[in-house]
């Protein structure tokens, strides 16, 4: 028996000495048979089987010292933009950038929210409003006398207004004003104001006739608040009293004045 390449043969071929046939594979033999893949790098000089990294921008997967595989958590995914800071791993985790609390009072219990909206926007707390309208109306009447007692009620001017904030309730501050138009012949006498308010009280001690008497009175209040989209009656009384000389209005001028805030 004759050996080939890379063949040994031993053993004279009897019972107690067989022969035995030995092959040995070189690594140039084999190298030919081996090739990288997809991930996977190769060196066919040297027979090295290596991990293939991509050395585009944005890949964070490195080979460690001990020749293993390692992605940081959250590198490979997470980009930051305004607002943000961190890569979402554990050393360096994804964190919104946020300002420094400048107030005395306690965030936690005084701070507003940050909401998701449906187009997963981030979204504040609604903005303020703050809603001012002017009212007014001019009533002639017949030369009404005034009325002798306590000053009450002769007429009365309401409105109705509306809260234009969808989200809140509005505070409702409110300005009247009345003006009360006087005859008062001599020795008569007339108070004004508003309903239950004497503001003001005239008696004519001349010998003529006072004619076109007016004065403008004015209070600024507040009724309450006014629910989100809701609605609020507001108005007021004109009041005059105290008459006597036959005295007698023939005009009263009302204004009203709202403002309406909201935050």
């Amino acid at each position: 028996m004759t050996a080939g390449d890379n063949v040994t043969i031993s053993g004279s071929g009897n019972s107690t000495n067989p022969y035995v046939v030995s092959a040995t594979l070189g690594c140039d033999d084999v190298r030919p048979c081996l090739s990288g893949g997809s991930g996977i790098g190769y060196d066919p000089a040297t027979g090295v089987i290596t991990a293939k990294v991509s050395g585009q921008t944005g890949n964070n997967l490195t080979v460690r010292p001990d020749g293993s595989l390692f992605v940081p958590t959250g590198a490979a995914t997470v980009s930051t933009g305004c607002g943000l800071t961190g890569n979402g791993a554990a050393s360096t985790p994804l964190r919104a950038n946020t300002g420094t609390w400048p107030y005395p009072c306690d965030a936690t219990t005084r701070g507003g929210v940050v909401v998701c909206d449906s187009n997963g926007v981030l979204r504040s707390e609604p903005r303020g409003m703050a809603t001012f309208n002017n009212y007014f109306e001019n009533r002639t009447y017949n030369n009404v006398p005034v009325p002798t007692g306590a000053v009450d009620a002769v007429d009365n001017y309401n409105v109705t207004i509306t809260n234009p904030d969808p989200c809140r309730p509005a505070l409702v501050v409110v300005e009247q004003e009345v003006d009360i138009w006087l005859v008062v012949p001599a020795g008569g006498a007339a108070a004004t104001g508003f309903a239950g308010d004497e503001m003001q009280y005239l008696r004519n001690t001349g010998s003529s006739t006072m004619s076109s008497v007016h004065t403008q009175h004015t209070k600024v209040l507040s009724p309450g608040t006014i629910p989100a989209a809701g609605t609020m009656s507001v108005g007021y009384g004109a009041g005059a009293g105290r008459g006597g000389g036959g005295a007698y209005y023939y005009a009263i001028y009302f204004t009203l004045r709202t403002l309406l805030i909201s935050l």
